[in-house]
């Protein structure tokens, strides 16, 4: 790992260039775990402090808790908590199926009988997580996770089907919906039919206004735009849009820098209010996030 100075808390001036302004955003404000990706994505980082980090948040059921995701607070494992685990480990390429056995253990036993995950928010405690409706927008980006990592756990094939049965039948969808719907459609195993179902969500996201396309028009603050589906340009979503209308979603991107250095955060959908600690280090995740994106189009950060 690059030598790394330390950052004071008051300079003369702020560092240039977004990645620069970015990163003392970063060492001020972000938690260890936070810190560590943005080491390992942006200078070189190695993954094994990330994963260090990352267990600080695991559970004896296999599950992940102790507000990963910042926006739930307490220490019980939730599918939220879980699937940011998995996006974790993903990112740095540490999610086998040696680390993923435990964290779908936990996602089979709160399922319910059709393999689908409880909403993001539901408060659950005992047994009683299974018996709750499930949902395409807690299930879809863990299992589309876990098929990028070719991981194959008896879970995953009733969860696959539920999420192949939910994205084709999407008509009044949201954008939490569709989001979760690419994660899952970019990485599951039936290609063909996940191509034919991509290409329908994407009409049905610009029939429904689902997107803004013109980010300097009304609506910018409150709406999703190409890049929060297609966050890289191999995603199916990519297909959705014009080179003009990514690279007008881009330039919002890059331009929803905050003078701190850090991007506006978003809340989960369900998810209760930030607390001034969970806004702080959902920013955090917010702007890694951000300068993946930027850098995965090529953008110079």
């Amino acid at each position: 790992m690059a030598d790394i100075a330390a950052v004071p808390l008051a300079q003369a001036s702020c560092p240039r260039g977004a990645l620069a302004r970015a990163e003392r955003f970063v060492w001020l404000t972000a938690r260890v775990l936070e810190q560590r990706l943005f080491a390992h994505h942006f200078r070189d980082g190695d993954a094994v402090p990330v994963e260090t980090a990352l267990e600080a948040y695991r559970n004896d059921d296999g599950g992940y808790g102790h507000a990963l995701e910042p926006a739930l607070r307490g220490p019980a494992s939730l599918p939220a908590h879980t699937a940011r685990a998995l996006h974790v480990l993903d990112a740095v390429g540490r999610c086998d199926a040696r680390r993923a056995e435990g964290v779908c253990r936990y996602l089979a036993s709160v399922s319910t009988a059709e393999g689908a995950l409880p909403a993001v928010g539901t408060h659950m405690n005992g047994g009683g997580a299974a018996r709750l409706p499930g949902s395409l927008a807690a299930t879809a980006p863990a299992v589309g996770l876990l098929h990028r990592n070719e991981v194959w756990h008896p879970w995953l094939f009733r969860a696959t089907d539920f999420c192949r049965q939910a994205v084709e039948s999407l008509e009044a969808a949201r954008p939490g919906d569709v989001e979760a719907a690419v994660l899952f459609l970019d990485h599951a195993p039936d290609r063909i039919r996940a191509e034919a179902a991509a290409e329908r969500l994407g009409r049905l996201v610009r029939r429904e206004r689902l997107v803004v396309l013109d980010p300097d028009g009304s609506g910018h603050a409150c709406g999703e735009l190409p890049h929060d589906y297609a966050r890289t340009p191999d995603s199916l979503a990519r297909a959705w849009f014009t080179d003009a209308e990514v690279e007008r979603s881009l330039d919002a991107l890059a331009a929803a820098q905050r003078d701190d250095g850090g991007w506006p955060a978003r809340r989960l959908p369900g998810a209760p209010e930030f607390t001034p600690g969970a806004l702080l280090e959902t920013r955090s995740l917010a702007t890694i996030e951000a300068l993946r994106t930027l850098t995965a189009y090529g953008r110079l950060v």
